[in-house]
């Protein structure tokens, strides 16, 4: 777990890679409960049988599926002290190149983007590439920011 120590420490990380994570297996059971919560019951999702006459031949995970993997593999992997807490703030940019398949192992790379001191805070940006094992495609490419409320 990498510690960056307040907004000094973020500036010397700007343009740095801020971790890489364990790798996430991504099964059925999964896909299906992400499609219960997100009532996204889309067939190629949740019918592994209709699925597999296809192209891919096999489910997929929702594209939200993968990018909600974010936020719990950023606490992983890094975290910021100095600031009374951390809020998701947002995405600039969020794209799906390649398709995630049942069973599938993936990661997520952080690499920091930006970092600018606002009235009230800090917003800071950070790119997210989540690799699928085995294949050079990323399944997802997100530009994440970050807002930091400060101590006092």
């Amino acid at each position: 777990m990498l510690t960056i120590d307040g907004l000094d420490g973020l500036r010397e990380r700007l343009g740095q890679e801020l971790g890489v994570s364990d790798w996430v297996d991504v099964s059925q059971a999964e896909i299906d409960a992400f499609a219960a919560a997100t009532r996204d019951f889309y067939w190629i999702h949740v019918d592994p049988g209709r699925a597999r006459e296809t192209a891919l031949g096999s489910t997929i995970a929702h594209g939200l599926l993968t990018l909600s993997l974010g936020p719990g593999l950023t606490h992983e992997m890094y975290e910021v002290s100095g600031f009374r807490h951390l809020l998701n703030y947002g995405y600039e940019f969020v794209r799906f190149p390649a398709p995630l398949p049942v069973d599938s192992r993936v990661r997520m790379h952080a690499k920091l983007l930006s970092v600018d001191e606002q009235a009230g805070g800090v917003r800071f940006t950070v790119a997210q590439t989540f690799e699928r094992e085995g294949t050079d495609k990323p399944v997802c490419v997100a530009e994440n920011v970050w807002y930091l409320v400060p101590l006092a």
